[in-house]
């Protein structure tokens, strides 16, 4: 688990696509290195955000470490079209005294976007994605939380359907903190939707399935109570 705020920039070192060593287990590894203020307390096995994707360190040094990547990783997320001298973000897992300044962040990157257009507003970026996956659209709501490349940004504006983007802004302060402020259009990010609206939306259709398996009267007299009470308040 995250917060979505970002602790370091590190730089890939190298991406290997059969790497053969022990902590490569004969498949596809990222080198990261420059991530010395985050690896004082780090341990083999431990789970690290490297542009908002959970990865599990397999060797590490003072400066640098290397993660395996799975192919279904390399799938959902732009972590294959990295290369050496690229900047990643960098977060830790939370601890038990980690401020949650940002929201849970699960790591589970559910798309990638490309970056549709960048504007300047005073000192601040707009930056406008549109998702590979329009279906996450729906889980993106004005003022709620995205993560994007592993950094909790709030939605400053959305647009559904197929051709759908949304928009967050960039202060001064994050440009310096996050590898967003440098991306151009046509470039490429991970994005993990806010987990809370999957389960509302699960909770919701299971409650309609059971509904339609003979539930029906509850959910009618919760409808008609509902109906019952606006009309009171119509009426005073």
């Amino acid at each position: 688990m995250f917060t979505g705020l970002v602790e370091k920039i590190g730089t890939v070192a190298a991406l290997e696509e059969l790497d053969q060593s022990a902590s490569g287990g004969s498949g596809t590894s990222l080198t990261i290195s420059d991530a010395q203020d985050i690896l004082g307390d780090a341990n083999l096995g431990d789970s690290i955000s490297v542009n908002g994707t959970c990865l599990t360190i397999t060797e590490f040094d003072k400066s640098s470490f290397k993660v395996g990547v799975a192919p279904e990783t390399l799938r959902r997320t732009n972590l294959g079209s990295l290369k050496q001298g690229s900047n990643v973000n960098l977060e830790r897992a939370v601890s038990a005294s980690t401020r949650m300044g940002g929201h849970f962040v699960q790591g589970h990157v559910d798309t990638f976007a490309e970056v549709q257009s960048v504007t300047p507003d005073g000192n601040a970026l707009t930056f406008r994605f549109k998702p590979h996956d329009p279906a996450v659209l729906r889980y993106i709501v004005e003022k709620g939380y995205v993560t994007i490349d592993g950094a909790s940004l709030t939605v400053t504006k959305v647009q559904d359907g197929t051709e759908g983007w949304w928009e967050v802004m960039l202060i001064a302060y994050t440009q310096e903190k996050v590898v967003t402020a440098a991306k151009k259009p046509g470039d490429f990010v991970n994005v993990e939707v806010d987990q809370v609206g999957k389960y509302v939306e699960k909770s919701v259709a299971g409650y309609f399935e059971g509904a339609a398996n003979g539930e029906f009267a509850i959910l009618e007299k919760m409808v008609a109570k509902l109906v019952d009470e606006r009309l009171k308040t119509v009426g005073k």
